[in-house]
C-alpha cells in the first residue's frame, strides 16, 4: 500500500461534528484529484456505518480505559460498552452507490462530517477538545451521583476582567462570600446576587497554600446590571481522587454517560450491570443529565451485533430510536444517570425497562 493511500485508511476513534461520533476510515484513493487538473475523483458524500465498541471497564493497551487513583476501586462484572459510528469519506461515486445498495449505511453530505472551512487536523482538534470537556464532566457526574465532593478549578481568566491579576488558572475555589462551594455553579449563584462594583471574597488554594483574594465585580457587557467574575471555571474530584482515560485518538462528547457509569461501577461495591454486557452512549453534564448524540442507529446495529444484552439510549434519540428493530437486544430510554443504573438493575431482575414508546 503506498504511503498516500496509507495516510487516508487511517482510522479516528470517536470523531464527532455536529454531536456525530464517529470512527472515519477515509476512502481507497491516492488521490482525490486528476494529476495536473482541477477535476476531482470523489464524491462529497461520507458513508455512515456501525463502528467499533469499547468495554470501559476493559483495558486498552494494557492500561485501564478509566483509571481511577486516590480512592478504592473495588471489582466489576459484565461489560459497559461505549459505541462509535464509522464513517467513509474519498469515495468514487461507485464506491457511494456500492455502500448505499449494499450496506445499511447512511449517505450524507460530506460538510456534516468535514465542515469545509476546516481541515483534517482542526475536526481532530475539535473533538479532542470535546472529548476533553466530554472526561472532566463524565468524572464530576459520577462524583455527584456518589456524593463526594468536588472543587471548582479556575480553567482560565478572561483578559481585562475583574480577576485579572487575582486569581490565576490553577486555583483551586473553595469559599465565596464566606460560604464554602464545590460546583462552578454556587460559584455564579453567589456572583450573581451581587451588583457589579460591589466587592466579593473568593477563598482559593493556590500551589497548595490557602488565600482570600477580593474581586470588584465586573459588568456582563451582554446583559447590562449583571455582575462578572470573569473565569472560566470547571470541576474535579476533591481529596486527591482523580481519573484517567486511557483511550488515545478519541474525540467528541457522547462516550460521557458510559464513562460516569464506569467511574461509578470501581467506586460502589458489586456489578453496576449486573454481570450483564451492556452498551450505549449519551452526553453527560456534571449533574448527570444524559443528552443526544448522532448517528444512534448504527451504534445500536453495531451493539447487537457485538453481542450486548442491553443498550442504553438518551431520551432526546427516541424518535430515531423508534426505527430500529432489534433481535435479540432490549433498548431501555434514559435522561439521567440514576435512570441509567436504575435500567441496568430492572434488566438484571428480569423486569421492564423503559422505552422509547
Amino acid at each position: 500500500m503506498s504511503k498516500a493511500r496509507e495516510a487516508r485508511n487511517r482510522r479516528w476513534s470517536t470523531l464527532v461534528w455536529g454531536s456525530i461520533p464517529v470512527v472515519l476510515l477515509a476512502g481507497a484513493l491516492t488521490a482525490d484529484h486528476i494529476p495536473g487538473t482541477d477535476i476531482r475523483l470523489t464524491v462529497p458524500y461520507a458513508a455512515e456505518g456501525p463502528g467499533p465498541t469499547f468495554d470501559t471497564l476493559g483495558e486498552v493497551g494494557g492500561e485501564p480505559v478509566v483509571d481511577i487513583e486516590g480512592a478504592e476501586t473495588l471489582d466489576t462484572g459484565g461489560k459497559l460498552n461505549m459505541t462509535t459510528v464509522s464513517v467513509r469519506t474519498n469515495m468514487t461515486l461507485g464506491q457511494a452507490l456500492g455502500r448505499w445498495v449494499a450496506t445499511d449505511d447512511t449517505i450524507v453530505p460530506v460538510e456534516q462530517i468535514m465542515p469545509p472551512d476546516l481541515d483534517e487536523d482542526q475536526v481532530r482538534e475539535v473533538n479532542q477538545q470535546a472529548f476533553v470537556a466530554s472526561e472532566a464532566s463524565a468524572t464530576v457526574a459520577a462524583m455527584h451521583y456518589l456524593n463526594r465532593p468536588t472543587t471548582v478549578v479556575v480553567h482560565d481568566v478572561m483578559e481585562g476582567s475583574a480577576s485579572e491579576g487575582v486569581l490565576q488558572p490553577e486555583d483551586l475555589i473553595t469559599a465565596i462570600a464566606g460560604e464554602n462551594v464545590e460546583t462552578p455553579q454556587e460559584v455564579q449563584d453567589a456572583v450573581r446576587a451581587k451588583t457589579p462594583g460591589e466587592t466579593i471574597e473568593i477563598t482559593v488554594e493556590r500551589n497548595g497554600e490557602e488565600r482570600t483574594e477580593a474581586v470588584e465585580l465586573g459588568e456582563n457587557p451582554h446583559e447590562k446590571g449583571q455582575p462578572m467574575l470573569g473565569i472560566l471555571m470547571t470541576s474535579e474530584p476533591a481529596g486527591g481522587i482523580s481519573v484517567n482515560y486511557n483511550l488515545n485518538d478519541i474525540g467528541g462528547p457522547s462516550a460521557g454517560m458510559m464513562f460516569s457509569l464506569a467511574v461509578i461501577d470501581k467506586l460502589t461495591p458489586g456489578a453496576l450491570n449486573g454481570g450483564k454486557y451492556v452498551a450505549g452512549t449519551g452526553t453527560i453534564n456534571e449533574d448527570g443529565k444524559v443528552g443526544p448524540i448522532g448517528g444512534i442507529t448504527h451504534k445500536i446495529r453495531a451493539a447487537e451485533d457485538d453481542g450486548a444484552e442491553l443498550f442504553l439510549a438518551p431520551a432526546g434519540n427516541c424518535d430515531a430510536v423508534k426505527r430500529v428493530a432489534t433481535e435479540h437486544m432490549t433498548v431501555a430510554k434514559v435522561d439521567n444517570l440514576a435512570e441509567a443504573v436504575e435500567a441496568m438493575e430492572d434488566f438484571a431482575a428480569g423486569a421492564d425497562v423503559p422505552a422509547c414508546e
